[in-house]
């Protein structure tokens, strides 16, 4: 057994979480249809992993919480405000944008407003190429 100082452990720890929750967030976009249900099904499993971390460690505020949060909650949101919500949320990459505006086509975003969500993700990340 080798002992890890606390200011390690903690760094670790961080490390872990930081990277658990960028793979929810990757996962959570790699899916292809979801409803009002899966989404609160995945804002409660989150709610659960967050419970076993602070269990598990003291570190706080959990690192990413919001980045995963905010991400869940975007499905719910209108064509206007995702647009907006999408100008101003560039820690994401344009995959998830994309799949975020894809998944949400048909159950409260119409094939107009999709493109015009497209549109402006290509906006956004035409500056990266």
């Amino acid at each position: 057994r080798v002992r890890i100082p606390l200011p390690v452990s903690n760094i670790l720890w961080e490390h872990c979480i930081r990277l658990a929750n960028r793979t929810l967030v990757e996962g959570y976009a790699n899916v292809k249809k979801c409803s009002n249900e899966g989404r609160a099904l995945m804002q409660l499993d989150f709610q659960q992993f967050l419970m076993k971390l602070e269990k598990l460690t003291d570190i706080r505020p959990i690192p990413d919480k919001e980045f995963v949060e905010t991400y869940i909650k975007a499905y719910y949101l209108t064509e206007n405000d995702m647009e907006c919500w999408i100008k101003e949320h560039r820690e994401y990459s344009t995959k998830q944008l994309t799949n975020l505006v894809n998944v949400c086509l048909g159950s409260h975003i119409n094939k107009k407003a999709r493109q015009k969500l497209l549109a402006t993700i290509d906006d956004i990340d035409r500056p990266k190429r």
